[in-house]
């Protein structure tokens, strides 16, 4: 309202000059007809001295108005020079989304050069140039979102430039209101990441890479043992020219072991695609325990089920499960060699699921072993192969849970399956 006023400001000065000239000269030439001659000369006076006083506080006025309107134009200058310096794209909108001010950059980046394009919406700006006509009308839905959730946003957008080249901009916008809850105004800066997200997906492709280099590693290792073994014993009976049963034997124990391997192997690396469907927890882990409960017996070893019934449900393929479950529980047995008691336990999350506990108090894993635990081909076992663990994390994982291994040497070990109910 104060800088309505300030135009009026010259037509009140001169409203009020006329009217204050004319009502003194009439009052002077009153006295004067009175014979009042010194009044008259003293009004005349501080009428002269009043009109100096006044137009000087104008005029300090004006200047100082003057000097801070140069100063606000140089700071618009500066703030212009470094907005349009800066490698980012900038736009102002005002509250109806029109475009106040953007910088070269962004002018640069839309084809925007030679166009005015002040005033004008995203909606508008696509007719001037067509082939961003998608990334504008995307533009204009994150702002309607900003404006509605009336927060800052931050989120990344691709398109494709006229040359064909990939961009990915991290975009963040900020909404500005006026003190009644009206859109005042949206700053939008996006910062070119394609650079970054190549470099990302190089990394991710190297790390890739890697693995596979670790994995094929691991597989040569572990296909090597059995047929250089297989080797010997064949090029043994070439030269005794018959063959000992026990050598053949031998021989297909080898092959056996290589076909256990390439079947571990097909079941980490084939994509599985199953139904999933609502199965009751207790019925796998009974299954399982049936399955075991001959050599538990044999190594003195009890299983214990606790808090588990069948109504605790949840969503996976049974034999999917069955195989995790048998995998932990072996791995338990295994590490209790002079018998001892595993507790299974479990605990329904309306949140997270279904919890599954399976504790055992065996020899304990070392802190180093620990962290290396589903690693392909990792075991600590004399006998086995390293790919029981990494298929159950396969497993778990496809089912949308989570494990965790806590263990102590010489405490025990328990294994923690969250799996969802739904």
């Amino acid at each position: 309202m104060k800088r309505k006023w300030l135009k009026f400001i010259p037509l009140i000065y001169l409203f009020f000059g006329i009217v204050w000239i004319g009502l003194t000269d009439y009052w002077l030439y009153v006295l004067k007809q009175n014979n009042y001659i010194v009044i008259a000369e003293y009004i005349n006076l501080l009428k002269g001295w009043l009109f100096i006083l006044i137009t000087t506080l104008l005029l300090y006025m004006m200047l100082k108005k003057h000097e801070a309107l140069k100063d606000l134009e140089r700071k618009e200058q500066e703030l212009s020079t470094l907005i349009n310096n800066m490698p980012d794209f900038v736009c102002f909108k005002d509250g109806q989304g029109r475009w106040l001010q953007t910088n070269d950059y962004g002018l640069a980046l839309y084809d925007l050069q030679d166009v005015d394009y002040k005033g004008k919406t995203d909606l508008d700006l696509r007719e001037y140039s067509p082939h961003f006509k998608e990334a504008f009308e995307y533009c204009t839905e994150t702002d309607r979102k900003t404006w509605e959730e009336g927060q800052t946003s931050r989120e990344e957008e691709s398109f494709c430039l006229a040359n064909g080249e990939q961009k990915t901009f991290d975009v963040i916008k900020v909404p500005l209101f006026y003190s009644d809850g009206r859109r005042k105004a949206l700053v939008t800066i996006g910062r070119d990441i394609s650079s970054l997200k190549k470099t990302e997906q190089l990394l991710v492709t190297k790390e890739k890479l890697s693995v596979v280099g670790e994995l094929s590693a691991g597989i040569a290792h572990e296909i090597k043992n059995p047929l250089t073994s297989i080797k010997g014993f064949i090029q043994l009976i070439q030269k005794s020219g018959k063959a000992n049963r026990k050598h053949v034997e031998l021989v297909l124990s080898e092959i056996d072991r290589i076909n256990e391997i390439v079947s571990e192997l097909l079941v980490l690396s084939k994509p599985q695609t199953k139904e999933l469907t609502l199965i009751s927890i207790f019925d796998i882990i009974q299954y399982v325990i049936n399955l075991v409960s001959n050599e538990a017996r044999k190594n003195n070893i009890i299983i214990e089920i606790k808090d588990i019934d069948k109504d605790m449900v949840i969503r996976g393929d049974k034999n999917n499960l069955k195989q995790v479950f048998i995998n932990l529980i072996k791995n338990s047995m295994e590490a209790m060699s002079s018998g001892g008691k595993i507790e299974i336990s479990g605990m329904h999350d309306s949140v997270e699921g279904v919890y599954i506990r399976v504790k055992d108090g065996g020899s304990g894993i070392s802190p180093s072993n620990l962290e290396r635990l589903g690693d392909p081909f990792f075991t600590s076992k004399e006998t086995g192969i390293g790919l029981g663990l990494t298929i159950t994390k396969k497993i778990i994982q496809e089912h949308k849970g989570q494990m965790k291994i806590e263990s102590e040497i010489g405490k025990g070990t328990t294994v923690t399956v969250v799996l969802p109910s739904q």
